[in-house]
């Protein structure tokens, strides 16, 4: 499939797949998308509910490493330990890589950081600082079955418009059971059937202030009991 980089509202780029008029971030701004989505309603809101000074994180869909970047910065700011797992069937290519300009825009002085987290090994663990540990995954979401591990999901597949198998109830038991008790899962999506499919897996779920451009979007908590 032809892919492209095109520049987003917020001045970031992101990589669009023409075929499918699809990108891996939000044409209103990938930057700000990121960071209201994964950052603001996902960390910080599960560090302020349980000021924790170390959890564990599973991205789906690692794609241009936007997510890992910001999220290893928090840990520096915050002093937060994180290991970090991001799964990705289909890494993006070198070439594409070298277009995204995430840290000439939010930190020039660690572009190396983001350099760093793509050279990295698949499918190896690896400390990049005392605070952010990560593993990336050459993985299926459909092969995933860890077991009450993970305090966050950040849940940033392609949308279901495009790619409905990604987000069925067979994929968010996977999330569910990967998840430990208390665990949050927060995406971009607000669709009405992706939100059904998370809470008939034992979800509880809530609709958010979506980023810019985006009315809503969904963070699904994994409460004591099923609900």
């Amino acid at each position: 499939m032809k892919r492209s980089i095109i520049t987003t509202s917020d001045g970031s780029k992101t990589i669009q797949i023409e075929d499918w008029d699809e990108q891996y971030h939000s044409i209103h701004g990938a930057i700000q998308e990121s960071q209201h989505v994964f950052i603001k309603t996902g960390l910080h809101h599960f560090l302020n509910l349980y000021k924790p000074t170390d959890l564990n994180i599973l991205e789906i869909g690692f794609g241009t490493g936007l997510n890992a970047f910001l999220t290893a910065l928090e840990s520096e700011k915050l002093g937060v330990k994180i290991l970090y797992e991001g799964v990705e069937a289909y890494p993006v290519l070198a070439e594409e890589l070298s277009q995204l300009n995430y840290a000439a825009l939010i930190a020039p002085a660690n572009q190396a950081l983001f350099d760093t987290l793509h050279k990295l090994s698949w499918d190896e663990s690896h400390s990049l600082s005392s605070q952010f540990l990560i593993k990336k995954r050459n993985q299926f979401f459909s092969d995933i079955g860890d077991v009450n591990f993970f305090d966050i999901v950040y849940f940033d597949a392609f949308g279901a418009r495009v790619q409905p198998d990604l987000w069925t109830e067979s994929i968010f038991k996977r999330m569910f059971n990967a998840m430990k008790t208390h665990g949050v899962l927060v995406t971009y999506a607000a669709k009405g059937s992706v939100r059904r499919a998370m809470q008939a897996v034992g979800f509880r779920v809530e609709r958010l202030e979506g980023p810019p451009g985006k009315r809503e979007m969904l963070r699904a908590t994994k409460p004591t009991q099923k609900c």
